[in-house]
């Protein structure tokens, strides 16, 4: 899903979408694996 769609989906605007994700990156929770077009997110949840 691109950051324009879920943008649309949260009614936020995508650059809000981009800095959320910029900061889950940074804070471990997501972790993308593979190539930008082949590749998956993982998001780490810890108990």
């Amino acid at each position: 899903m691109s950051a324009v769609r879920l943008a649309e989906q949260l009614g936020i605007s995508s650059r809000n979408v981009e800095k959320n994700i910029k900061k889950l990156k940074e804070y471990g929770i997501l972790i993308r694996h593979g190539s930008p077009k082949n590749g998956y997110w993982e998001i780490v949840v810890e108990n």
